[in-house]
Protein backbone atom coordinates (compact mmCIF):
# COMPACT_ATOMS: atom_id res chain seq x y z
CA UNK A 1 0.00 0.00 0.00
CA UNK A 2 1.46 3.53 -1.02
CA UNK A 3 1.99 5.34 2.19
CA UNK A 4 1.21 9.37 1.80
CA UNK A 5 3.83 11.77 2.42
CA UNK A 6 3.17 14.28 5.07
CA UNK A 7 1.66 17.40 3.77
CA UNK A 8 4.24 19.65 5.05
CA UNK A 9 7.36 17.96 4.30
CA UNK A 10 11.10 18.53 5.91
CA UNK A 11 12.21 19.29 2.20
CA UNK A 12 9.54 22.31 2.28
CA UNK A 13 10.27 23.66 5.83
CA UNK A 14 14.33 24.01 4.73
CA UNK A 15 13.05 25.85 1.90
CA UNK A 16 10.97 28.29 3.31
CA UNK A 17 13.94 28.76 6.41
CA UNK A 18 16.73 29.27 4.10
CA UNK A 19 14.09 31.99 1.88
CA UNK A 20 13.42 33.56 4.98
CA UNK A 21 16.94 33.78 5.99
CA UNK A 22 17.97 35.41 2.30
CA UNK A 23 15.17 37.88 3.03
CA UNK A 24 16.22 38.88 6.41
CA UNK A 25 19.89 39.64 5.16
CA UNK A 26 18.48 41.61 2.35
CA UNK A 27 16.36 43.83 4.38
CA UNK A 28 19.31 43.81 6.99
CA UNK A 29 21.28 46.35 3.75
CA UNK A 30 18.09 48.58 4.10
CA UNK A 31 19.62 50.37 6.64
CA UNK A 32 22.76 50.88 5.54
CA UNK A 33 21.55 52.19 2.54
CA UNK A 34 19.33 54.44 4.39
CA UNK A 35 22.08 55.58 6.32
CA UNK A 36 23.70 57.05 2.94
CA UNK A 37 20.40 58.32 1.55
CA UNK A 38 19.70 60.53 4.26
CA UNK A 39 23.58 61.34 3.88
CA UNK A 40 23.22 62.70 0.51
CA UNK A 41 19.96 64.01 0.93
CA UNK A 42 21.07 66.39 3.68
CA UNK A 43 23.73 67.82 1.83
CA UNK A 44 21.38 68.39 -1.61
CA UNK A 45 19.19 70.13 0.82
CA UNK A 46 22.35 72.72 2.65
CA UNK A 47 23.95 73.33 -1.48
CA UNK A 48 20.33 73.99 -2.76
CA UNK A 49 19.49 76.40 0.33
CA UNK A 50 22.88 77.76 0.22
CA UNK A 51 23.72 76.81 3.85
CA UNK A 52 26.95 75.59 5.61
CA UNK A 53 27.63 72.11 4.93
CA UNK A 54 27.35 70.21 8.24
CA UNK A 55 30.09 69.45 10.07
CA UNK A 56 29.60 66.00 9.86
CA UNK A 57 29.65 65.69 6.33
CA UNK A 58 32.49 67.80 5.61
CA UNK A 59 35.07 65.08 5.65
CA UNK A 60 33.38 62.89 2.88
CA UNK A 61 31.95 65.89 1.03
CA UNK A 62 33.73 64.67 -2.20
CA UNK A 63 33.10 61.04 -2.05
CA UNK A 64 29.10 62.57 -1.36
CA UNK A 65 28.88 65.41 -4.27
CA UNK A 66 30.41 62.34 -6.60
CA UNK A 67 27.31 60.33 -5.79
CA UNK A 68 25.02 63.75 -6.25
CA UNK A 69 26.07 63.77 -10.09
CA UNK A 70 25.84 60.45 -10.74
CA UNK A 71 21.79 60.26 -9.94
CA UNK A 72 19.14 61.03 -11.93
CA UNK A 73 15.76 60.93 -11.77
CA UNK A 74 15.05 57.26 -10.92
CA UNK A 75 18.11 57.09 -8.64
CA UNK A 76 17.60 59.94 -6.48
CA UNK A 77 14.81 58.96 -4.29
CA UNK A 78 15.93 55.88 -2.19
CA UNK A 79 14.44 52.49 -3.06
CA UNK A 80 14.41 49.34 -1.08
CA UNK A 81 17.11 46.73 -1.76
CA UNK A 82 14.70 44.22 -2.76
CA UNK A 83 11.14 43.41 -3.95
CA UNK A 84 8.91 45.03 -1.60
CA UNK A 85 6.35 43.05 0.54
CA UNK A 86 3.67 44.43 -1.58
CA UNK A 87 5.94 44.24 -4.90
CA UNK A 88 2.61 41.72 -6.45
CA UNK A 89 0.16 44.15 -4.66
CA UNK A 90 -2.65 45.03 -7.56
CA UNK A 91 -1.30 43.16 -10.11
CA UNK A 92 -2.34 39.83 -8.01
CA UNK A 93 -5.31 39.80 -5.89
CA UNK A 94 -5.29 39.75 -2.22
CA UNK A 95 -6.10 36.19 -0.87
CA UNK A 96 -7.44 36.03 2.82
CA UNK A 97 -7.43 34.28 5.45
CA UNK A 98 -9.61 34.89 8.53
CA UNK A 99 -10.04 33.63 12.24
CA UNK A 100 -10.33 34.18 15.88
CA UNK A 101 -8.81 33.90 19.02
CA UNK A 102 -9.73 29.80 20.72
CA UNK A 103 -13.56 29.54 21.94
CA UNK A 104 -14.53 32.62 20.60
CA UNK A 105 -18.16 34.04 21.98
CA UNK A 106 -21.04 34.39 19.60
CA UNK A 107 -20.50 38.33 19.09
CA UNK A 108 -16.53 37.58 18.09
CA UNK A 109 -17.66 35.11 15.38
CA UNK A 110 -20.45 37.34 14.61
CA UNK A 111 -17.85 39.89 13.93
CA UNK A 112 -15.15 37.61 12.08
CA UNK A 113 -18.50 36.73 9.67
CA UNK A 114 -18.83 40.35 9.16
CA UNK A 115 -15.02 41.41 8.69
CA UNK A 116 -15.03 38.45 6.42
CA UNK A 117 -17.89 40.32 4.18
CA UNK A 118 -15.68 43.73 4.20
CA UNK A 119 -12.61 41.93 3.18
CA UNK A 120 -12.98 40.85 -0.69
CA UNK A 121 -11.69 37.13 -1.93
CA UNK A 122 -11.39 36.33 2.28
CA UNK A 123 -12.59 33.16 3.79
CA UNK A 124 -13.17 32.55 6.94
CA UNK A 125 -12.41 29.41 9.19
CA UNK A 126 -12.86 28.45 12.97
CA UNK A 127 -9.99 27.95 15.05
CA UNK A 128 -10.63 25.02 16.91
CA UNK A 129 -7.37 23.71 18.25
CA UNK A 130 -5.26 24.43 15.37
CA UNK A 131 -1.83 26.09 16.59
CA UNK A 132 -0.69 29.19 14.69
CA UNK A 133 2.55 27.91 13.29
CA UNK A 134 -0.04 24.95 11.48
CA UNK A 135 -2.78 27.80 10.15
CA UNK A 136 0.60 29.80 8.59
CA UNK A 137 1.86 26.75 7.33
CA UNK A 138 -1.41 25.88 5.48
CA UNK A 139 -1.62 28.92 4.24
CA UNK A 140 1.13 29.66 2.46
CA UNK A 141 0.83 26.58 0.79
CA UNK A 142 -2.38 27.81 -0.29
CA UNK A 143 -0.42 31.04 -1.24
CA UNK A 144 -2.82 33.08 1.03
CA UNK A 145 -1.54 36.87 1.13
CA UNK A 146 -2.33 37.94 4.19
CA UNK A 147 -3.64 36.14 8.08
CA UNK A 148 -5.88 38.17 9.81
CA UNK A 149 -6.91 37.31 13.71
CA UNK A 150 -9.74 38.72 15.99
CA UNK A 151 -9.18 38.50 19.32
CA UNK A 152 -11.80 39.36 22.10
CA UNK A 153 -11.76 40.58 26.15
CA UNK A 154 -15.26 39.47 27.91
CA UNK A 155 -16.90 39.15 24.66
CA UNK A 156 -16.23 42.05 22.78
CA UNK A 157 -13.60 42.15 20.24
CA UNK A 158 -10.74 44.19 21.26
CA UNK A 159 -7.67 43.24 18.69
CA UNK A 160 -7.19 42.76 15.20
CA UNK A 161 -3.09 41.08 13.99
CA UNK A 162 -2.51 41.69 10.05
CA UNK A 163 0.26 39.18 8.85
CA UNK A 164 1.45 38.94 5.69
CA UNK A 165 2.44 35.75 3.84
CA UNK A 166 5.32 34.78 2.93
CA UNK A 167 7.72 36.96 5.32
CA UNK A 168 6.01 39.35 7.19
CA UNK A 169 5.54 42.37 8.45
CA UNK A 170 3.03 41.52 10.92
CA UNK A 171 0.90 44.52 12.40
CA UNK A 172 -1.04 44.55 15.54
CA UNK A 173 -3.87 46.66 16.53
CA UNK A 174 -6.40 47.40 19.22
CA UNK A 175 -10.08 48.13 18.53
CA UNK A 176 -11.92 50.53 20.55
CA UNK A 177 -15.99 50.96 19.93
CA UNK A 178 -16.81 48.14 17.64
CA UNK A 179 -20.33 48.38 16.35
CA UNK A 180 -21.32 45.96 14.49
CA UNK A 181 -24.05 46.21 11.15
CA UNK A 182 -26.84 44.69 13.27
CA UNK A 183 -26.54 47.59 15.80
CA UNK A 184 -26.60 49.90 13.36
CA UNK A 185 -29.82 51.56 12.36
CA UNK A 186 -31.30 50.56 9.26
CA UNK A 187 -27.43 49.65 7.83
CA UNK A 188 -27.24 49.45 3.53
CA UNK A 189 -27.75 46.21 1.85
CA UNK A 190 -23.71 44.86 2.06
CA UNK A 191 -22.20 45.07 -1.38
CA UNK A 192 -19.71 42.68 -3.06
CA UNK A 193 -18.12 45.00 -5.05
CA UNK A 194 -14.33 45.62 -4.69
CA UNK A 195 -14.26 49.29 -2.60
CA UNK A 196 -12.60 52.19 -3.05
CA UNK A 197 -9.96 53.58 -0.20
CA UNK A 198 -10.15 56.51 1.57
CA UNK A 199 -7.16 56.94 4.01
CA UNK A 200 -6.73 60.71 5.45
CA UNK A 201 -3.86 62.00 7.67
CA UNK A 202 -1.57 59.50 7.08
CA UNK A 203 1.53 61.81 7.13
CA UNK A 204 4.62 59.85 8.36
CA UNK A 205 7.06 57.07 7.28
CA UNK A 206 5.15 54.91 9.84
CA UNK A 207 1.61 56.31 8.62
CA UNK A 208 3.01 55.37 4.93
CA UNK A 209 4.18 51.44 6.56
CA UNK A 210 0.48 50.90 8.47
CA UNK A 211 -1.53 52.61 5.23
CA UNK A 212 0.60 50.10 3.09
CA UNK A 213 -0.34 47.00 5.47
CA UNK A 214 -4.39 48.03 5.25
CA UNK A 215 -4.38 49.02 1.48
CA UNK A 216 -3.05 45.59 0.39
CA UNK A 217 -5.96 44.13 1.85
CA UNK A 218 -8.20 45.32 -0.74
CA UNK A 219 -7.93 44.71 -4.66
CA UNK A 220 -8.05 47.18 -7.14
CA UNK A 221 -11.69 48.61 -7.66
CA UNK A 222 -13.50 49.07 -10.64
CA UNK A 223 -13.83 52.29 -11.26
CA UNK A 224 -18.27 52.18 -11.31
CA UNK A 225 -17.47 50.72 -7.88
CA UNK A 226 -20.29 52.90 -5.52
CA UNK A 227 -18.59 51.07 -2.42
CA UNK A 228 -16.37 52.79 0.06
CA UNK A 229 -14.09 52.12 2.81
CA UNK A 230 -12.83 55.15 4.60
CA UNK A 231 -9.62 55.33 7.11
CA UNK A 232 -9.12 58.44 8.85
CA UNK A 233 -6.29 58.99 11.45
CA UNK A 234 -6.64 61.33 13.97
CA UNK A 235 -4.31 61.24 17.31
CA UNK A 236 -2.81 57.94 16.25
CA UNK A 237 -6.69 56.37 16.24
CA UNK A 238 -7.34 55.04 12.31
CA UNK A 239 -11.02 55.35 12.46
CA UNK A 240 -12.84 52.37 10.11
CA UNK A 241 -15.77 53.10 7.93
CA UNK A 242 -18.01 51.39 5.68
CA UNK A 243 -20.43 53.05 3.14
CA UNK A 244 -21.65 52.88 -0.02
CA UNK A 245 -23.46 55.79 -2.40
CA UNK A 246 -25.76 56.73 -4.68
CA UNK A 247 -26.06 59.14 -7.35
CA UNK A 248 -29.67 61.18 -7.66
CA UNK A 249 -28.36 63.47 -10.43
CA UNK A 250 -25.82 66.25 -8.71
CA UNK A 251 -25.94 64.97 -5.75
CA UNK A 252 -24.77 62.03 -3.91
CA UNK A 253 -26.54 59.60 -1.19
CA UNK A 254 -24.01 58.34 1.59
CA UNK A 255 -25.44 55.43 3.56
CA UNK A 256 -23.25 53.74 6.18
CA UNK A 257 -23.11 49.74 5.86
CA UNK A 258 -20.94 48.80 8.63
CA UNK A 259 -19.26 47.51 10.70
CA UNK A 260 -17.81 50.40 12.05
CA UNK A 261 -14.81 50.37 14.76
CA UNK A 262 -11.51 52.62 15.50
CA UNK A 263 -7.91 50.87 15.63
CA UNK A 264 -4.65 52.01 17.34
CA UNK A 265 -1.49 50.47 16.48
CA UNK A 266 0.36 49.57 19.10
CA UNK A 267 3.05 46.76 17.04
CA UNK A 268 4.86 45.86 14.04
CA UNK A 269 7.22 43.15 13.32
CA UNK A 270 9.24 41.94 10.71
CA UNK A 271 8.09 38.40 10.64
CA UNK A 272 4.99 36.85 10.19
CA UNK A 273 2.92 35.85 13.00
CA UNK A 274 4.09 32.84 14.29
CA UNK A 275 7.60 33.76 14.70
CA UNK A 276 7.83 35.05 18.18
CA UNK A 277 11.74 35.99 17.64
CA UNK A 278 10.95 38.77 14.87
CA UNK A 279 12.12 41.78 15.10
CA UNK A 280 10.45 44.64 16.03
CA UNK A 281 10.18 47.45 13.94
CA UNK A 282 8.15 49.51 15.59
CA UNK A 283 5.97 49.78 19.24
CA UNK A 284 4.24 51.98 20.90
CA UNK A 285 5.49 52.98 24.04
CA UNK A 286 2.49 54.85 25.98
CA UNK A 287 4.50 55.08 29.42
CA UNK A 288 7.58 58.05 28.05
CA UNK A 289 7.07 61.51 29.43
CA UNK A 290 6.93 62.93 25.84
CA UNK A 291 4.17 59.71 24.64
CA UNK A 292 1.18 62.45 24.87
CA UNK A 293 2.94 65.30 22.68
CA UNK A 294 3.98 62.53 19.95
CA UNK A 295 2.22 61.42 17.01
CA UNK A 296 3.50 58.41 15.51
CA UNK A 297 1.24 58.35 11.98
Amino acid sequence: QKTQSPPFSSTMIRKYTRQRKEYLYRKSLDGAERQEYERTRRLRRALAEGKQIPSDLQKDIEELKEELDLEDEKTSEQHSNIDDEYARAGIEDPKIFITTSRDPSSRLSQFAKEMKLVFPNSFRMNRGNRVISEIVTACRSKNVTDIVVFHEHKGEPDGMIVSHLPFGPTAYFSLINVVMRHDIEDPAPMSLQFPHLIFNNFTTQLGERTMNILKYLFPVPRPESTRIMTFSNENDFISMRHHVYNKNGKEIELKEVGPRFEMKLFMIKLGTIDQNEADIEWSLRPYMRTSKKRKAL
